[in-house]
Parts: structure tokens; C-alpha cells; sequence
């Protein structure tokens, strides 16, 4: 029995490639911890020169930096298990996106590979541009599937086109002929 990457993989199924989002997303997480990593020193700045007369030692300014760091911490937490629990995974079966929202909120999505059409990717802005990360849209049977900040998306759409092709995914056009209204009919057949 091969190794099993995560609680929902199948028996028979295969891990191919693993993808998150640019740690870009953790960025009001990381502006709030480096703004409470300064409460300490700042209270300590803030008493030297409210109460000259007493002497401030080494050992409160470290002791106060310590408990901003700790602070910080508990502030970042949330963001980086947002960013950390969610995760892509693309098997040689199914396309799979768990997105974790906070400490207490986790979705799924877990579409068929045959069920994706097309595979694109969307770089705009200076931002995106100079830090690696864009939007993948992927068009599916039932609608499009959006994944917005995601690390180096040229990259991932290569891949994610070879699996494609690989493992024969994507629906291919059928043309059906109705035969009440006399129109062509196009439907989606997927290989089973």
C-alpha cells in the first residue's frame, strides 16, 4: 500500500504536485506582529523619559521586547495557518483545494481531472511583477475556479498542463444532435 500524503487520498491514487499561495497573503499579519513587536521598547523609550529620575534596566527593556515578541506571535498565528493549512494538491485523479480561514474555518474543493478545460494564468501589476506571484484560472466543466496570489503562477500553469495531458484530463466537445428542436447541441463528454 503506497504512502498516503493527506487523510482523503484514494488507495490506488498518486500525489503528483503540492502548491500554496505566495506568502504574500500573510502580510497584514506580519505588519500587525512588527507593529506589536515595538510596544515593548516603545513603552520603555516612553517611561525613560516620562520618569527620568528612575532607571530603566537591561533587563526591562529585554523583558518588555520579550512579551511584544510573544504578543507578535499570538497576532501572526492565525495568518500563517491560513497560509500554511492551505494547500492545492493535484493527484493523477483530482484537482484538490483545502483553504483554511483562521484557526476554525476550512473548505474543500475536489474536482475530477477531467473536469478541467483550460488552465490560465494573470501577472498584473508592479507588485506582482516584482514579487512572483498572480492569479490561475482554471475553466472547468461547472464554471471557472479562481486562485488568486499564487507563488510563480507561469511555473504552476506548466505543470498543472502537463499533469493535464498526462493523465488525460479536460472534457472533450461532442456534438449531440437534439432531436425535438433540431439544433446542434454541444455537450461535454469526460473519459471515464
Amino acid at each position: 500500500m503506497p504512502h498516503k500524503y493527506f487523510s482523503d487520498q484514494f488507495d490506488d491514487e498518486e500525489v503528483l504536485f503540492l502548491f500554496r499561495k505566495h506568502p504574500v497573503v500573510m502580510r497584514r499579519g506580519l505588519i500587525l506582529a512588527a507593529a506589536c513587536l515595538l510596544i515593548g521598547p516603545v513603552y520603555t523609550l516612553a517611561m525613560s523619559f516620562i520618569q527620568p529620575e528612575k532607571l530603566l534596566t537591561m533587563g526591562f527593556f529585554f523583558a518588555s521586547l520579550g512579551i511584544s515578541a510573544v504578543l507578535g506571535a499570538i497576532v501572526m498565528l492565525p495568518k500563517w495557518m491560513s497560509w500554511y493549512f492551505s494547500v492545492y494538491i493535484v493527484t493523477d485523479q483530482r484537482f484538490i483545494q483545502i483553504s483554511q480561514k483562521g484557526m476554525f474555518h476550512r473548505s474543500v474543493v475536489d474536482m475530477s481531472l477531467h473536469q478541467i478545460q483550460m488552465v490560465n494564468y494573470e501577472i498584473a501589476g508592479l507588485q506582482q511583477t516584482l514579487l512572483g506571484f498572480g492569479t490561475i484560472v482554471m475553466q472547468t466543466v461547472v464554471g471557472d475556479l479562481v486562485i488568486h496570489e499564487v507563488h510563480h503562477p507561469a511555473v504552476i500553469q506548466k505543470k498543472l498542463l502537463e499533469i493535464l495531458r498526462t493523465n488525460g484530463g479536460g472534457a472533450t466537445p461532442v456534438t449531440v444532435q437534439n432531436n425535438d428542436e433540431d439544433e446542434i447541441v454541444e455537450e461535454y463528454e469526460t473519459e471515464a
